[in-house]
C-alpha cells in the first residue's frame, strides 16, 4: 500500500467523517414523526433504519465488535459468545438513545434523576459561582445533562463541538421547542481566542462540557496514546491543555440510562487553579489516565452506551473482515 493510499484509509476513518452520514433531512423526518406520531411508529421506523445500517457500513459495525471484544470480559468475566449479535444490540440500543435525545432537545419530560451526593456537588459547583470545565464523553447521553438547564436556572451550559456537526446541531436545537438552549461553541482546534471565548463564559459561572475521547480532527493535533481496555490508544490532549490554560475547577458529567430511566452522575475532577507552568506537561499527563480510567469504568458499568463507532485502537486499521 502506497503512503497516499495509507492516508486515504486513514482519513476515511476518522470519527469526523464517519458520523457525516447522516442528514439533516433525515434526522428532520425522525423528529416530525417522534412528535406527531409518537414513540412506537418511531421506533418501528428506526428498527429497519439501524439494520440498514448495520448491514451496509462496515467500518462502524467493525469498530462496535472490536470494541465489544474488549469490554465485554470486563462486564461479563468472558468474551461475547455472538459478537454479530451482541455488536447489533449495540446498533439499536443507540437508536434508542436517539429517540432520547430528540426528546431532550424537545423541551419533553425524562426521567434524569441527579441523587444524593451528585447533587450535593452539583449544588456546591452551582454556588461557587466559579463555573468550570467539564470533562465528558461519548457514553450515554449527554444531550440529556444540556437539556437540565431548562429545568434549573442557574445552570448554564456551553458545549464545544465539533464544527462540521454543529451546523446540523445547531439547526435541530432552532427547530426544537427547548425555551433555553445550550450555547453551542463550533471549533475545529482551540486556539488561543477560543480559550479566552471560554474562559470568559466560565467567570461567568457557566460549565464548559468538552468530550475528551476523540482524537482531534486536524492532523497536527496533540494525541497521547494511553493504554484503554487492555490496548494503546490516541486520546486527546487538547481538552487538558485547555483546562491548564483556564485555571478553573474541573468536573465529570456521565449520564446513563438503567432500569430507572437516567442517571446524572456529577462528580469532582481536579482544580488547576494553581497548577503552575512548570507543572502542567506532569499534571496532563496524570489527568488523562485519571479520564482514561474514568472512561473504563462507565464503559465497564454500561458497555452498550458508549457510541463511539469508528475505529479508535491503533491496531483497528489493520483489521480483516473475518467477523463479516
Amino acid at each position: 500500500m502506497t503512503p497516499s493510499d495509507d492516508d486515504t484509509q486513514r482519513n476515511a476513518q476518522h470519527w469526523s467523517r464517519v458520523q457525516e452520514s447522516g442528514t439533516l433531512a433525515g434526522m428532520r423526518l425522525m423528529i416530525w414523526i417522534r412528535r406527531h406520531l409518537g414513540r412506537w411508529p418511531f421506533r418501528l421506523m428506526l428498527v429497519p433504519v439501524i439494520l440498514y445500517y448495520y448491514a451496509i457500513r462496515h467500518i462502524p459495525r467493525q469498530a462496535s465488535q472490536d470494541y465489544l471484544k474488549r469490554i465485554w470480559p470486563l462486564y461479563a468475566g468472558r468474551a461475547p459468545r455472538c459478537v454479530h449479535w451482541l455488536s447489533l444490540r449495540h446498533f439499536l440500543v443507540f437508536g434508542g438513545m436517539l429517540m432520547d435525545k430528540i426528546d431532550a432537545w424537545s423541551g419533553r419530560s425524562l426521567e434524569a434523576r441527579v441523587d444524593g451526593e451528585d447533587r450535593a456537588r452539583l449544588d456546591a459547583a452551582i454556588r461557587s459561582g466559579r463555573g468550570g470545565l467539564v470533562l465528558v464523553s461519548h457514553v450515554g447521553n449527554l444531550e440529556i445533562c444540556s437539556a437540565m438547564q431548562e429545568r434549573r436556572d442557574d445552570f448554564h451550559v456551553v458545549q464545544i463541538m465539533h464544527t462540521r456537526n454543529a451546523s446540523k446541531f445547531n439547526e435541530l436545537l432552532a427547530r426544537s421547542n427547548l425555551r433555553r438552549a445550550p450555547e453551542i461553541i463550533e471549533v475545529s482546534e482551540i486556539t488561543p481566542a477560543t480559550a479566552m471565548l471560554l474562559a470568559e463564559r466560565i467567570q461567568q459561572g457557566r460549565f464548559v462540557m468538552i468530550a475528551a475521547d476523540r482524537v482531534p480532527i486536524h492532523d497536527g493535533g496533540r494525541t497521547q496514546t494511553l493504554d484503554f481496555l487492555g490496548a494503546p490508544a490516541a486520546f486527546p490532549e487538547g481538552p487538558f491543555h485547555l483546562a491548564t490554560l483556564l485555571r478553573c475547577p474541573l468536573y465529570t458529567v456521565a449520564c446513563l440510562r438503567d432500569a430507572e430511566g437516567y442517571r446524572v452522575e456529577f462528580n469532582d475532577f481536579d482544580d488547576t487553579t494553581h497548577v503552575k507552568r512548570v507543572e502542567r506537561d506532569a499534571w496532563r499527563e496524570q489527568a488523562m489516565r485519571r479520564y482514561v480510567q474514568w472512561l473504563t469504568d462507565q464503559c465497564q458499568r454500561q458497555p452498550l452506551q458508549w457510541f463511539n463507532f469508528f475505529p479508535f485502537w491503533a491496531s483497528s486499521t489493520t483489521h480483516t473482515r473475518d467477523d463479516d
